[in-house]
């Protein structure tokens, strides 16, 4: 033909006429059945002889019309393009006006049923060929005539939103959309978001679709359309598909960075959905597993690429850390993984959270969270976070889980006239009670709430929970009582029951008092006072100062103690006087170092006991017992303090000189001094606050102290005499002690951690740890051996993060700020231990508020949860079946985590397609691609 068309140009005309091509394009060529697939290549070959012919022009509107009817007919891949290729070098049979428009919309209809069958290599290297060339065409037409350009999208857009049921359209139609001017990106994802005739789940089903195109290898642009359509639908507050393709398509994205090839488009995609979907760590959480895998393959492939993208995942990653803190046991392997990446500091990690936010209305988003399936599988019930709210959380979840209280509270009866205490009330008994996963603390909120925070603003939880214990005490104090009279108990006299029946529950429950006393260094006259506290405020010790000094003691040492039941000592050394009796004045520094020390030993074996009690009181340099497994992290390390360590600081002497110096009444002027603070009435739940927090005036912000501080799970504290005791009670005291001694020793078991994570009190997250201590427990671990484990591991631990609750451990609670510096202790909550050594008020009230079983609720309580759950059962029903419509609407896709499972199977595959190198063999590519 083409030496016939060179040699007989006019005999050739001729021939190639309108008449042959129509018949050669409409019944093709050869025996029925075995029709030519090369007719479209002929016709292209002959075109060349005939442009200069008169017959030109009716050949190519013949031509027009004709590859219009073709595209029609959906060819294969290959047919479509043997057009495109037709085309492009004849532009002349390029279908006109209206037909251009058509043809443009039925070649990408084409182009959403391209299947590539085979999954052999060089197959596919021809299918990627042939779908380039046809979108080569489109970007080739829309170049000339830009107005065929939004048709074209808006076909592409029904194809991709169709809900019904058939195949999903190929990924190809990817390499549309890389020929679409950006220019355009704004108004087009404004029209589409704007519409009001696409339904959501026709927007979702689309969006969803386009995730997916981040697997195609020769896209470009393709990333900035997904986040561009992500953002505009977060512009129009579509909150719920966001959330629901964010959610069933993030694991498939992240899957994608393990691929060279497509890894730079699907790191900005999974960029923009982390960083965008602020309201719940949800999506988040789904990666967690499989960061580990991503990390270390891309570090076994040592390319520019992967590097980038590790330090790019790094940077993500401490900014999820960052927004959703309070998960140290999930975080923690992650942590591991990514610990040698540099870390973005906290004004990058704000300015990345700030600028990808759906929305700056946090509340806007309230109603999307939590999205829980169903209850903790540790039974216990999380509070909803209401904007900054988790210090109330924290706190609230550390009063519920100590049981005496908690009891207490709910056993009170009605019309107490307490508003506060009934709202707590029915707050503990949802979380008792309820069947949601989490429940909304707002009414107790704005019942408690300080008048001074700022709405919205994060708050010291220490200042809250003390408003909230004085807003209590007060309440009832005012005559409005609440509490159930004590049964008479035979070792109590009336007077003691008469004085405890003046207390108030917060009292009772975490009253304790102290005796502050001053003594003038001139005169050597002592003034005392006595108050009562709810908590104890310890200070840090300046840097280079050593609280303990071995072989000063003076006083019954603060003790951390092995888990074991341990009876309280009788020996004089162990129970020994003021720390002012045969004393000399103490002089130097502004606070003495050797008062009150703080004896801290590690977990003892059984049979080291008897020794490791009844030594004298010892500093932190002396020997300590043999170890258990914990015992290194209970026991601070040389640079850190430990919880004895700062309740030591608070008991010793502090000199009163210069501008502090006392004013002696007996002296009648200003003299230097020393004061001393010595415990004279333990607490039931020992309350102790870290001052984590000081003023910086160079700032003039409040900075955060970062030291870590070892905490003891059990905790021995020297409580003084209280004077008002009677005088058969204190007796009884004084027979265990040596004659003279006025210090007892009282055992504390921890039952609560709050942690603050960040590093200004302004800022940041808090979160709890809690176990529930009740004497039943401990009077079964007195039955058995003693074991060093016992009491720690027979004790569950939970972590309660805002709506999350799950199980955790002591471990945990000991190694937080060693894995993550700015999560630190700040408030503990421990519980007396009853015992020969305890006061028998506290005795008393442990003994009232303790139930057998768990307290019968007030008939309204009960009727108001029983409507609440059946209102969660019916909120369920509806939401599972909006979901089940929403879920069968998101297109069916391969499963993402083959992707991972690929990549552990192909390590000794090699080649330009392996992972490492750019795809994986034949059929990983192929799964990448298609």
């Amino acid at each position: 033909l083409e030496v016939y068309g060179h040699y007989h140009p006019e005999e050739f005309e001729e021939f190639f006429n309108v008449r042959f091509l129509l018949s050669l394009l409409q019944e093709g060529y050869g025996p029925l059945g075995k029709r030519s697939h090369y007719v479209l290549d002929y016709i292209q070959l002959g075109l060349q002889f005939v442009l200069e012919s008169p017959s030109a022009n009716s050949i190519f509107n013949l031509l027009r019309i004709e590859v219009l009817r073709k595209v029609c007919e959906r060819p294969s891949p290959k047919q479509c393009a043997k057009i495109s290729k037709l085309l492009s070098q004849h532009p002349q049979c390029i279908p006109t006006g209206k037909h251009q428009i058509l043809f443009c919309q039925q070649l990408i209809r084409c182009i959403g049923q391209f299947q590539c069958i085979s999954e052999g290599e060089e197959d596919i290297m021809e299918f990627l060929e042939q779908v380039n060339k046809v979108s080569g065409l489109l970007q080739r037409i829309w170049r000339a005539q830009t107005s065929a350009i939004l048709p074209s999208l808006k076909e592409l857009f029904t194809i991709i939103s169709s809900t019904d049921e058939q195949e999903a359209p190929s990924n190809a139609l990817a390499s549309v959309v890389q020929f679409v001017p950006l220019e355009l990106m704004d108004g087009v994802i404004r029209n589409l978001t704007n519409d009001d005739s696409i339904t959501d789940v026709q927007m979702m089903t689309a969006i969803s679709r386009m995730i997916d195109w981040v697997s195609w290898p020769l896209g470009k642009n393709i990333d900035k359309w997904i986040i561009a359509l992500l953002k505009g639908l977060a512009a129009v507050k579509k909150f719920s598909i966001l959330i629901e393709v964010t959610l069933s398509k993030i694991e498939k994205v992240f899957s994608k960075l393990l691929y060279p090839i497509v890894r730079e488009g699907a790191l900005a995609v999974l960029q923009y959905m982390l960083l965008s979907f602020q309201h719940s760590h949800e999506a988040f959480h789904l990666l967690l597993p499989h960061i580990p895998r991503l990390v270390a393959s891309l570090k076994k492939e040592d390319s520019n690429s992967a590097t980038s993208s590790l330090e790019q995942l790094a940077e993500l990653i401490h900014c999820m850390f960052f927004r959703f803190s309070g998960f140290p046991d999930l975080y923690e392997p992650v942590l591991e993984a990514v610990k040698a990446l540099p870390i973005p500091n906290e004004d990058r990690i704000k300015h990345l959270l700030g600028q990808n936010a759906w929305t700056s209305q946090k509340n806007e988003l309230a109603c999307f969270y939590p999205r829980l399936a169903s209850k903790s599988e540790t039974g216990k019930i999380g509070l909803i976070n209401l904007g900054n709210t988790c210090y109330m959380n924290s706190i609230i979840q550390s009063l519920f889980m100590a049981s005496d209280f908690r009891h207490s509270v709910l056993n009170l009866a009605e019309g107490n006239s307490q508003p506060l205490m009934t709202k707590l009330q029915w707050l503990f008994a949802f979380l008792e009670h309820s069947q949601r996963p989490a429940i909304s603390p707002e009414s107790f909120l704005s019942a408690s709430w300080p008048p001074w925070f700022t709405p919205g603003a994060q708050q010291d939880c220490s200042e809250y929970l003390k408003y909230l214990l004085d807003r209590l005490h007060e309440e009832e104090k005012t005559g409005k009582r609440i509490y159930q009279k004590l049964k008479e108990s035979s070792f109590m006299s009336q007077a003691i029951e008469q004085h405890y029946l003046k207390k108030t529950l917060i009292e009772k429950m975490f009253g304790g008092k102290m005796m502050t006393k001053i003594r003038c260094l001139k005169c050597l006259n002592v003034s005392s006072r006595e108050e009562a506290f709810t908590d104890l405020s310890l200070a840090f010790p300046p840097p280079d100062r050593h609280v303990l000094s071995t072989g000063s003691a003076s006083v019954l040492p603060v003790e951390e103690i092995g888990p074991q039941f341990i009876e309280p000592p009788g020996t004089p050394s162990q129970i020994m006087g003021s720390p002012w009796v045969k004393r000399k004045p103490h002089v130097s520094g502004d606070r003495a170092a050797n008062i009150v020390p703080v004896e801290t030993l590690g977990f003892q074996e059984p049979g080291n006991q008897a020794t490791s009690l009844n030594r004298n009181a010892v500093g932190m340099d002396s020997p300590k017992d043999p170890l258990s497994a914990f015992g290194e992290q209970t026991c601070s390390p040389k640079d850190s303090r430990s919880v004895p360590d700062l309740i030591n600081y608070f008991l010793s002497p502090e000199k009163l000189t210069a501008e502090n110096k006392y004013h002696c009444e007996k002296c009648a002027s200003l003299q230097d001094a020393e004061k001393v603070a010595e415990l004279t009435e333990g607490p039931h739940y020992l309350i102790l606050t870290l001052l984590r927090f000081s003023f910086d005036p160079r700032t003039m912000r409040r900075k955060k102290i970062l030291d870590n501080v070892s905490i003891p799970l059990v905790l021995k504290l020297p409580v003084l005499g209280a004077s008002e005791e009677s005088e058969d009670v204190w007796q009884r005291r004084k027979d265990r002690a040596a004659p003279g001694s006025s210090f007892v020793s009282v055992i504390y078991d921890l039952c609560s951690v709050v942690v603050h994570s960040g590093i200004s009190s302004e800022s940041g997250h808090y979160y709890c740890y809690s176990r529930e201590c009740s004497d039943t427990v401990t009077q079964e671990q007195r039955q058995k051996p003693a074991s060093d484990k016992q009491l720690d591991f027979e004790i569950q631990w939970y972590l309660f993060n805002d709506t999350r609750v799950s199980f955790s451990s002591f471990e945990s609670v000991s190694n937080v700020t060693s894995f993550f510096p700015k999560d630190t202790a700040y408030v503990l909550f421990y519980r007396q231990r009853p015992g020969r050594q305890s006061c028998p008020v506290h005795e008393a009230g442990a003994e009232s508020s303790r139930p057998h079983g768990e307290p019968s609720l007030n008939k309204d309580l009960m009727e108001a949860i029983s409507k609440d759950n059946i209102l969660y059962l019916q909120e369920q029903e509806k939401e599972a079946r909006n979901r089940a419509a929403y879920i069968s609407a998101l297109p069916k896709s391969p499963l993402w985590w083959r992707d991972f499972d690929r990549d552990k199977d192909d390590d000794s595959s090699s080649g330009g397609c392996s992972p490492a190198a750019g795809g994986g063999g034949s059929g990983s590519f192929h799964g990448l691609v298609f």
